[in-house]
Order: C-alpha cells, then structure tokens, then sequence
C-alpha cells in the first residue's frame, strides 16, 4: 500500500522502532510513521543513525507518506546543545515534524524556524481545550489529546476548535504505562533507569508481594485467582469500536503505540485499523479475533467511556498472549526458488502444515505448505528453522505474514 492518503480521512499513525519495521507500517497501511532518533522515550527501540533517518525519510517521501521524528525526553539544562544540533540536521534530512513534550524545547524548536512542523506528545498530558490553544499559541501544529480523556470530552475539544487550523491526534491501540500520561518513577528508583529518558524496564509488568507489618520477612503474593493479581499491570487499549465516532468529531490522526513491537505486531493492526478507517465492514468478533493473533495482555477501551472499572485495567496474569504463531514472511520479487516465492522462516515449520496468511491488502487466507520443502538451495527438507529461506508454493505478495494458529 503506497498510495498517497485520502485527505478527508484521519490519518492512520503507526510505530517503527527500526527501517524494517517503519517499511512493514507503510506496507500494511499507515499514512505517516513515527520513530526515534536521539532524545527518544524508547532509547531502545532500534538504530536511528542519522543515515537511517535519511532512509527513513527517503522510502516514506516516495510513497506520499510522512515521518515524524520523537524528541520527547524531558532533557537537562546541559542537553539543549545537542537537542538543536539534532534538530537542524533532522530538519534538512526532511522529517515533517519533530513530537515533543519539553516546553523547553519547543521554545528552542521555535527559534530554530524549522521547516518541520512541531506536534505535542502524549508525555504533556494535554486534558483540555485550553491548553490545545495555548499550544497552539506557541507554534504548535498538532496536540495529542490524552488518553484520559472520555470520547465526550474529546467531542467537545472538537467542536471547539472547528476551524482553528490546529490538529488532534489520539492514541487508538496499544500498551497503556500504568502512571498518569506514562510519567512513571518506578523504574528510576527500583532500576536507576528513567522512564522519561526512553530507559523505562517496565516494573509495571513484575510479580509483587505484600508484608504484614508485625510478620517481617513473610512475603504474601497478591492475588485473584490461581495465577495472581498484577496490581500495576493495565490491559492494552483497543479502541476500534470508537473511531467512527473520533472520526465524526474531527480527530486528525489515530496513533497506534508499539515501537518496540514485532513486525507480526504492526503488520496485523495497523492493516486492521486501515481496513477500519476505510470503512470495511467487521464483526466487532472478528476483529477481535484478528487481534487476539498478536501478543496482547487483553484488551480494555480505558478512560473512553468516562470511568474505568477493575475490569479495564487488572489481569490475571502478567503474562501476554495470542492466538497464533507468526513464523515467517514472504521476501521480495527476487528471492524466488524454481519459480515460487521464498519465505524467511522465523519460527520452526513442518513441510506440509496448514498456515494462515495475512496479506498488506488486509485480506487473510489458509494455505498449505508444500511437501517436502525446498529450501533456495534446493534442498529437500521435512521442516525449516529460523532465518532458512524456503518456497512457499503460493504466488503471495513480499510483506506477506505467515502464522500457525494455536490450538
């Protein structure tokens, strides 16, 4: 999917944590990707050298998409040096907008007179009309709106700035931090690793134990059921339900979360929220099924309601889970065997097993695998590990995702 975006549609804002999986975003539908370059909230997402981001930019441009770069630490007096070097050589490599969260550096931004606009992160924490406003004053040209906002409330913001030429963004899927708007300490004082320094190692998601205090040394899980309550653990938002109502009152842009995210990740629901966007036609069943084949932790609508319930934030486990097995995917035009298309092999297969596949268009499929297997040297094989290359026996489209249904 190359095309460029319907204008009188929202754009669809997807996560990259590196060039492989910015290239899987614009494929599988997104209008714009973000990633990080230096002074990120993820520090550990990928390498975004200063070529990459060219790349980056360069493969975005081509195909009428736009990249916008994450500067959204909160830095220290000492940094503000480097954050401008940064953002001039990030300006002239051609990214559309830089996403920040500093008021600090978006007065330092200003100064710069960049050619690339300035959007405020989720990190602000922006709850009300009149701080889009005040943003707004201050040179910004996009405000996310918090995710603790009810779809009421975001409604009324809406109707508010009709016509005041300053855009909106909401976060529509993805892990929720457990803390207000991700500004969490638990990470600095159990780890030494800043959260708000892209270095967060997700505490939120540890086991934790209670002591009464006249039995020091007796630790007492907390716990609901037979595998325990994770009090910090909130579920992943899914908001599908929801968005053409966000798309009636206006919102400019669906932001998916995850730049730490697999490729099988962004590929599944950045093509589903495409699809939804573009109006098709699904079951609120089948679309949960679809997104119950990644990796999740279940999924909850948060603040969008109004209130949130026990329901919408505790889990029962801290582990996440699927319903399926992403394992593998199908190369380019080039990488052909006999014919037939190769596939990289990213978890085990058995020659002859049923697969089901994913396509960019959003379509999916059952297919079988062909038996024996070939591998690109021709090689006969009865099953194929990670990183092998081997016929797929179907003429499927490069970016095609491979998976085994669990049972």
């Amino acid at each position: 999917m190359s095309e460029k975006r319907d204008k009188n549609k929202p754009e669809l804002l997807a996560p990259a944590g590196n060039f492989e999986k910015l290239k899987w975003a614009v494929e599988y539908g997104a209008d714009a990707v973000y990633f990080g370059g230096k002074f990120s909230l993820r520090s550990f997402a990928g390498d975004f050298s200063d070529e990459v981001v060219q790349d980056c930019v360069n493969y975005l441009h081509a195909r009428g998409k736009k990249g916008y770069v994450t500067l959204n630490c909160y830095p220290f007096s000492d940094e503000y040096d480097e954050i401008r070097k940064t953002a001039r050589k990030y300006d002239e490599i051609g990214v559309d907008a830089f996403i920040v969260a500093d008021l600090g550096v978006l007065f330092e931004l200003k100064k710069l007179n960049l050619n690339a606009a300035i959007h405020i992160s989720t990190q602000a924490n922006t709850l009300s009309l009149q701080t889009v406003r005040a943003y707004q004053e201050l040179g910004a040209a996009r405000v996310n709106l918090a995710r603790e906002l009810s779809l009421e409330q975001i409604q009324s913001i809406q109707a508010a700035l009709a016509g005041s030429g300053i855009e909106t963004e909401v976060f529509v899927h993805g892990a929720v931090c457990f803390s207000y708007s991700g500004r969490c300490a638990i990470s600095d004082y159990l780890t030494g690793r800043r959260a708000n320094r892209g270095e967060c190692t997700h505490p939120c998601r540890w086991k934790y134990s209670v002591v009464e205090e006249e039995r020091p040394g007796e630790y007492h899980p907390v716990f609901e059921d037979e595998r325990g309550l994770y009090l910090f653990n909130s579920k992943d938002l899914a908001l599908f339900e929801y968005i053409p109502e966000l798309m009636r009152a206006g919102v400019d842009s669906f932001k998916v979360e995850g730049r730490m995210k697999s490729i099988h990740y962004i590929g599944s629901v950045v093509s589903l929220y495409r699809q939804i966007i573009d109006g098709k036609a699904l079951s609120k069943e089948r679309i949960e099924e679809l997104l119950a084949r990644v990796k999740n932790r279940g999924y909850s609508t948060g603040f969008i309601k109004g209130s949130v319930t026990p329901d919408d934030y505790q889990l029962g486990d801290n582990h996440s889970g699927s319903s399926a097995t992403f394992v593998g995917n199908v190369l380019g035009e080039n990488e052909i065997y006999n014919g037939s298309r190769l596939f990289r092999v990213r978890n085990k297969v058995h020659a002859g097993e049923a697969l089901e596949v994913l396509k960019p268009d959003g379509s999916v499929e059952q297919i079988q695998l062909p038996h024996p297997l070939f591998d690109d040297a021709g090689r006969e094989l009865e099953f194929a590990n990670n990183e092998q290359k081997v016929a797929i026996g179907e003429q499927l489209p490069e970016f095609t995702i491979l998976r085994r249904l669990n049972k």
